[in-house]
């Protein structure tokens, strides 16, 4: 039962409200978080517009089902570490998706005021009650399961395989996870800027999982350091959870890509994110700085290499994409903020070769204008070159964020793994079994590059297929849903 004083009529008078941010030419020019999050006051202003649903929407868009009606009404009443626990039956990272997952195409696309009305802003008031968890030392890290002797391998400490750690370690298992890099937190730490995700936040969630009893290994390459068969015979483990993510770049394949000064979106965010170039000398990772930079894409991940580019210095920095505005894959919110940054869009633009100076670097974009044609087999229109279009925009630095494809080290190095042409892993239906006994995976592995939410889905219902494997010995995994694609 609802316990909102107001009326539905004066709820719904409430409007939708703002989100506190850095001004656009202060921000552009600095690596603090842009958004700055709601007060206590406007938390609970914004928690009065829900209308507590008899049949909640909302929830049948959140991939990991967080019980949000229940969480915005404890807002409501003042409760927030109450609201914060709340959603962690669900969700163990509440800071990070509350920043940076897609909230307008999930869980707030199918709120009820969704449409005449503003929705009500489910992941920002996520985010204001895990911060203010977190600000006031509240956090639960007490697991009470006793152990129960089966030992989990986690391969990847991104979304997914955070997700899948944080419900195994609650229901007794021994669980390690596996990093190659050198810090913990996958493409959360290497591609998500600070101005977005501070990592201190990320470090955070992570210690809190460690304090659960989660072991985390870095430097650890499986496929080289040990063959998944090692984990389970010379490891020790029950089974073993694939969550490595697709972290192998797309590259346009046209000429000057090999240039000096193109790089490709992995290795300029994990320079700048993972290794701090922004800080160099001081760090020792250094990141050329152009004066007039390019990116190639129209994802969140290209407009993340925008504007990091911009804030690095940049006197011009320019989104490159093929299609139209309207088919830009990134979130409103990040191309809204690219805008105010003074990003410039070059849009239904295609390059098809990078022009070198006399050195071997880049100095110029040349591309075609496109048109729209008709819709292709995923819905979308196909960009069409126009002939005779041709022109060149002059530039010293290129980023390209196209997309990502799978690593094949644990493919290769495990050949009754299955996988599909793209080198994704197939797995049977949602529940996470792959064709090797014993080997689960999901996320971006699985499914090619996605959000974080839906990664986070994906390793929680690959815990429970654990869970359910290791209790019973049953192994019927016939991939044959993945097969189909």
């Amino acid at each position: 039962m609802s316990s909102n004083t107001l009326s539905k009529k004066e709820r719904l008078a409430i409007t939708r409200q703002p989100m506190p941010e850095q001004p656009p030419q202060v921000r552009n020019r600095n690596f603090n978080e842009v958004n700055l999050g709601f007060d206590a006051e406007t938390a609970v202003i914004e928690a009065q517009r829900c209308l507590d649903c008899p049949r909640p929407t909302c929830i049948d868009g959140c991939p990991v089902r967080i019980k949000i009606p229940d969480f915005i009404r404890l807002i409501a009443q003042k409760d927030f570490i109450g609201a914060a626990r709340k959603i962690k039956e669900d969700n163990l990272l509440p800071s990070v998706c509350g920043r940076v997952c897609p909230q307008e195409e999930q869980c707030e696309k199918t709120c009820v005021l969704h449409g005449k009305f503003q929705p009500v802003s489910i992941g920002r008031l996520e985010r204001f009650v895990a911060d203010y968890e977190r600000e006031h030392g509240q956090a639960q890290v007490k697991v009470n399961t006793p152990p129960n002797g089966k030992k989990v391998a986690i391969v990847g400490s991104g979304p997914a395989g955070l997700a899948c750690a944080s419900d195994l370690v609650q229901w007794g298992y021994d669980v390690t996870v596996f990093e190659a890099l050198h810090e913990f937190g996958g493409v959360l730490i290497y591609g998500i800027p600070e101005f977005r995700l501070p990592k201190a936040i990320l470090k955070y969630e992570i210690e809190n999982l460690q304090k659960m009893g989660v072991r985390f290994e870095a430097n650890f390459i499986v496929g080289k350091t040990m063959t998944i068969d090692e984990l389970f015979e010379v490891g020790g483990f029950d089974a073993v959870f694939l969550g490595v993510g697709a972290g192998l770049p797309w590259f346009l394949n046209i000429p000057g890509e090999n240039l000096m000064g193109v790089y490709s979106a992995n290795e300029f965010l994990t320079r700048v994110n993972l290794m701090r170039a922004y800080e160099f000398p001081e760090s020792d990772t250094p990141v050329k700085i152009g004066k007039q930079v390019v990116v190639v894409g129209g994802g969140n991940t290209a407009m993340d290499a925008v504007r990091t580019a911009k804030r690095l210095g940049a006197e011009t920095a320019t989104i490159v994409y093929r299609r139209s505005e309207v088919e830009m894959p990134a979130r409103i919110e990040e191309v809204h903020h690219a805008k105010e940054e003074g990003i410039i869009f070059r849009t239904l633009t295609n390059p098809i070769e990078f022009l070198s100076d006399e050195n071997g670097w880049v100095k110029a974009a040349r591309c075609l204008q496109m048109e729209l044609g008709e819709p292709g087999p995923d819905g979308r229109r196909r960009p069409i070159p126009v002939k005779g279009s041709e022109f060149e925009i002059p530039t010293d630095l290129v980023v390209v964020a196209i997309g990502n494809g799978s690593n094949p080290l644990i493919s290769r190095t495990t050949p009754d793994l299955q996988c599909n042409k793209w080198g994704n892993i197939l797995t049977n239906g949602n529940n996470g079994r792959t064709s090797k006994r014993g080997v689960f995976a999901g996320g971006d592995i699985v499914t090619g590059g996605a959000t974080v939410i839906l990664a986070m889905g994906a390793g929680r219902e690959a815990a429970r297929s654990i869970d359910e494997y290791l209790k019973t010995g049953i192994w019927d995994s016939e991939p044959e849903s993945a097969l189909k694609k």
